[in-house]
């Protein structure tokens, strides 16, 4: 094979392997995502002992051939990108490298297959599967929306905080000698943080008439609490400019979020 073919080879496995858009590269990936339901499946059907007990060897057979496939997929990741290393050190080299590993490791320091159900963190790649592009433009929205928040919900979430503080030493000053469980100011705080969040775990509960009001009064801020911080990342993803984008992968950087009409990444120039 000259050094043409190999480009082309290279190029053709990128496509099939990183991307969606074409009918080889989608089957590829409906294909992994089955696999890694069914590995998935298996780990969680062997750790019910009864069918472990049945169908152990099975289930190990089942895993080993998933776990060579999985190797194979993830040489040929390595093997088809420009720059390696930013694969294997990206957010989803190391998820591919870790839903590899445990059944390798398991031959040299004993029980890892529970381990192996981080291979459902692969599930995260159904976005690039189902080529939902629309999808992953909606979600790179929210992600711009809540770092636009993040001041404003930082802000929100120290008021909270000292809200709480507040309202937890008064709720023990009314309740603190009504043998009532608000034994403390921190535990009076535990209190005032689950009845706001309108958890209500019902191990510690007012017993006075005013306690009793004034926990009326918490409960009811608590839905109040609730509904900020959506209104104010709603404020901030109506704001957010449309951003259209789609499952090409750049096969130099890795980079995935482009443009629809995108000929080139937008990260290293590369054409796409």
């Amino acid at each position: 094979m000259n050094n043409k073919e190999h480009k082309t080879l290279k190029k053709r496995l990128h496509e099939i392997i990183y991307e969606a858009d074409t009918p080889a590269g989608k089957l590829f990936d409906v294909i992994l995502l089955i696999l890694i339901l069914i590995s998935v499946l298996v780990v969680m059907l062997e750790s019910v002992e009864s069918l472990n007990a049945i169908y152990g060897t099975y289930f190990q057979i089942i895993e080993w051939i998933i776990t060579i496939l999985f190797t194979i997929e993830y040489i040929l990741r390595v093997f088809t990108v420009k720059s390696p290393l930013k694969y294997i050190f990206s957010a989803y080299g190391l998820i591919d490298l870790a839903a590899t590993l445990p059944k390798y490791l398991g031959l040299f320091i004993g029980k890892t297959e529970a381990l192996l159900i981080l291979r459902s963190l692969r599930l995260l790649r159904i976005f690039t599967i189902l080529k939902i592009a629309r999808y992953i433009g909606a979600s790179n929205h929210l992600i711009r929306a809540i770092k636009a928040s993040r001041a404003k919900i930082g802000v929100f979430v120290f008021a909270v905080v000292v809200l709480s503080i507040v309202l937890g030493t008064i709720m023990y000053l009314i309740e603190g000698t009504a043998n009532s469980g608000f034994t403390s100011i921190p535990r009076s705080i535990y209190w005032i943080v689950v009845t706001m969040t309108t958890v209500g775990y019902g191990d510690i509960a007012p017993v006075t008439a005013l306690g009793q009001f004034f926990a009326t009064l918490v409960m009811i801020m608590g839905y109040g609490i609730i509904a900020v911080p959506t209104g104010i990342v709603s404020s901030e993803y109506s704001d957010v400019k449309k951003y259209k984008t789609n499952t090409q992968v750049c096969n130099n950087c890795n980079e995935n979020n482009h443009g629809d009409d995108a000929n080139f990444c937008h990260q290293c120039g590369e054409r796409l």
